[in-house]
């Protein structure tokens, strides 16, 4: 399945140059932070998006864990002027966990799964104004036991968004999944929603504070995830981006912070 992505980022790369020229959309890249854009990418155009490294960490009376991730790549394609494709995948992770009463520590590493996704804009494929759109995907599970799911899992996404005006705009994603259980095995409901406030700091620096929560009832005990998000985006020139950004975890159930840069760039 890496092959297969791979290949969709060589013909993606190789065949948008052909595409007519035009006046594209504002640059609209699905990181930093937790909420997901309404946007869509230009028609015949393309976004990729990279994680550079990502670290989280978790830790209760017990044990502590640490998580990191490099190489998350996304990479999207605009089908129509409301439409685009997705398909993410995650090339390496990697986790060290240390019981805390005995010090001995276990290590593992592996890829990830495969995340497909569909997106149609419903209102303002631009992102201005009020900005929707629909967002089905699945996971296919191609990837190892230390950041893979084990099975597939699916849902749906209903980004939303509104400019108040020129510097400061508000996003809601609500979201239900189909995730997959705790055992590796089988499907369960699981839903929320983030909301954030953006605000444009310069020409190129925008920022964003946001909240999640999401609700997990899986079989081996339900749970509740709450988070808060500050992160930054820079654009030093129309098509590129540079983000860095912070997670904190803000009850027992949620990872207690994670920090991560990324880049994203259109062709």
């Amino acid at each position: 399945m890496s092959r297969f992505l791979i290949g969709l980022t060589l013909a993606t790369l190789t065949g948008i140059g052909t595409a007519q020229a035009q006046e594209l959309r504002p640059f609209c890249a699905d990181r930093p932070g937790l909420d997901t854009p309404a946007c869509t990418v230009d028609a015949g155009h393309a976004i990729v998006e990279l994680g550079g490294l990502d670290w989280t960490r978790a830790q209760d009376s017990a044990t502590r864990s640490d998580t990191w991730t490099a190489g998350d790549l996304l990479v999207r394609v605009g089908v129509t002027d409301s439409m685009e494709i997705q398909a993410g995948w995650t090339a390496f992770g990697a986790e060290r966990t240390r019981d805390r009463v005995t010090g001995a520590t276990m290590r593992s590493s592996g890829v990830g799964d495969v995340t497909l996704a569909v997106r149609q804009n419903v209102s303002h494929p631009d992102g201005s104004g009020f900005a929707a759109a629909l967002m089905p995907f699945a996971t296919l599970p191609v990837g190892g036991e230390t950041i893979g799911a084990g099975d597939w899992g699916a849902g749906m996404i209903l980004p939303l968004s509104y400019s108040l005006n020129d510097v400061f705009g508000i996003s809601l994603t609500p979201e239900i999944d189909a995730a997959v259980d705790s055992d590796r095995r089988g499907r369960h409901l699981a839903y929320g929603s983030a909301i954030g406030l953006s605000a444009a700091i310069s020409s190129k620096l925008s920022g964003a504070l946001e909240f999640q929560a999401v609700r997990d009832r899986d079989p081996d005990g339900h749970s509740t995830e709450e988070l808060a998000s500050l992160s930054f985006a820079w654009q030093p020139k129309k098509g590129l981006q540079f983000d860095t950004g912070a997670v904190a975890g803000l009850n027992a159930a949620s990872p207690d912070v994670e920090l991560y840069v990324g880049v994203a760039r259109r062709f």
